[in-house]
């Protein structure tokens, strides 16, 4: 099975653990990379160029202007023209990448399950480190898109770490995003378009997930989340 895993950076040359990287890139040859340079203006893509200098299987999609995460990981599944799955991942790794593989894993084992989530569920013995107001928060937002939105229980729309079988990414990527920050709900939305959501995704708890900080959304981009998800319930409803 071949698997390919997307991580879009965007002015992160002060939040790259080069160490950290390196080792992920040596001892997951078995999988493809796709870099996406989100139109960065500091030293992000020579850090980037680096990496691609190192390790064989990686690919760096540089892009001309800042379009935002959601944009960002959608050119780079628009540019793959064969795998079996893709990933995206958060640059910050806030997100261990044994996590990620946990799910790329289970992916493979069940492909009647067409995307995979993880979950950053605060449970006795994991190590699941996110702080109260972010918590309170999630809960918060998860129960409006839950009862609002997709009319499924859904946990934690927004961890940065999914699996996503390629044939279906390939329909629910195809268009542009209409939200920025919230396009793990529109991609849901999408998929609830052609398949049954209960019967093709899985959510599964993360062991693993430490809170970075320096989070790239502002105060204002919070009070937007209600308009975001009203504008994406009156499309795709």
């Amino acid at each position: 099975m071949k698997v390919t895993i997307i991580i879009p950076f965007y002015n992160e040359e002060k939040r790259i653990v080069l160490e950290s990287y390196h080792q992920i890139f040596k001892n997951i040859s078995q999988y493809d990379f796709i870099l996406v340079d989100d139109g960065s203006t500091d030293n992000t893509n020579s850090i980037l160029g680096e990496f691609k200098s190192k390790f064989s299987n990686l690919t760096i999609l540089k892009l001309d202007k800042n379009v935002g995460k959601a944009e960002a990981i959608r050119a780079a599944v628009l540019s793959i023209s064969n795998t079996d799955f893709i990933a995206y991942y958060d640059a910050d790794l806030a997100t261990p990448f044994s996590e990620l593989d946990k799910l790329i894993q289970f992916s493979i084992q069940n492909p009647n399950y067409k995307m995979i989530m993880g979950a950053r569920i605060k449970l006795i013995g994991n190590g699941v480190k996110r702080s109260l107001t972010r918590h309170y928060f999630g809960r918060i937002f998860a129960t409006i898109v839950s009862q609002f939105v997709l009319k499924v229980a859904v946990y934690d729309t927004q961890c940065g770490a999914k699996v996503i079988d390629y044939q279906i990414a390939k329909q629910i990527f195809e268009k542009p995003f209409i939200s920025k920050w919230l396009f793990d709900v529109e991609l849901l939305k999408r998929l609830q378009r052609i398949n049954n959501l209960r019967e093709v995704v899985k959510e599964i708890p993360l062991e693993k997930w430490q809170e970075i900080g320096n989070s790239k959304i502002n105060f204002l981009d919070f009070l937007k989340i209600p308009y975001e998800l009203f504008k994406i319930y009156r499309k795709y409803d």
